[in-house]
């Protein structure tokens, strides 16, 4: 699967919904269970992205895997918890 399709979609999607959108960033790698894009956010903004009850992450992956299925990958989504967030660390994973 071509690169731009999954990684542009993500930054634009979540670039769209931050206050702080220079400060997105997501990585993509490639393993035989598929296609991992893992978001890192300002820590301000990671309310947005994971959104009440986790309701915005969830709505972000229904849309990566839409993506996933029209290019034949399996696309997997993880937010990293920013490294001077206030919360006790944890990553966000489907």
């Amino acid at each position: 699967m071509e690169e731009a399709k999954d990684k542009d979609f993500l930054e634009f999607l979540v670039k769209s919904i931050v206050d702080h959108p220079d400060d997105v960033v997501v990585e993509r790698k490639v393993d035989e269970m598929g296609v991992l894009l893992s978001l890192k956010v300002n820590p301000l903004d990671i309310g947005q992205v994971v959104g009440r009850q986790g309701a915005t992450a969830k709505s972000i992956r229904s849309l990566l895997r839409i993506v996933g299925v029209k290019n034949h990958a399996r696309i997997n989504f993880k937010i990293v918890e920013p490294e001077d967030s206030t919360r006790a660390p944890r990553e966000y994973n489907n």
